[in-house]
């Protein structure tokens, strides 16, 4: 087994990263919509409802955005694709 390069390192820091980023955006989100008593220890059950639909919500906008960019790029390599046949078939 190869040991892990520069490059699989710096992969892994920023994927590691971009996760940190977007749970530290989610909480923030949440937290800033759905936490409203500060005069209590304990967290309202409606507050943490609110919380859960939040992260719930979050988390399926993030899987549809990522779904819609991978169609997106699906079609645009084919065309990629289908333009670079052309251009070869033309160019023989």
């Amino acid at each position: 087994m190869n040991p892990p390069t520069s490059s699989d390192d710096n992969d892994q820091m920023r994927s590691f990263k971009d996760f940190l980023a977007s749970y530290n955006k989610l909480s923030e989100l949440c937290f800033t919509d759905c936490v409203w008593d500060f005069t209590s220890r304990n967290v309202k059950s409606s507050e943490e409802q609110c919380s859960l639909n939040c992260m719930e919500k979050y988390m399926k906008m993030n899987q549809r955005i990522s779904q819609r960019f991978q169609e997106y790029q699906m079609i645009a390599n084919e065309s990629a694709i289908a333009a670079a046949q052309k251009v070869g078939s033309i160019s023989r």
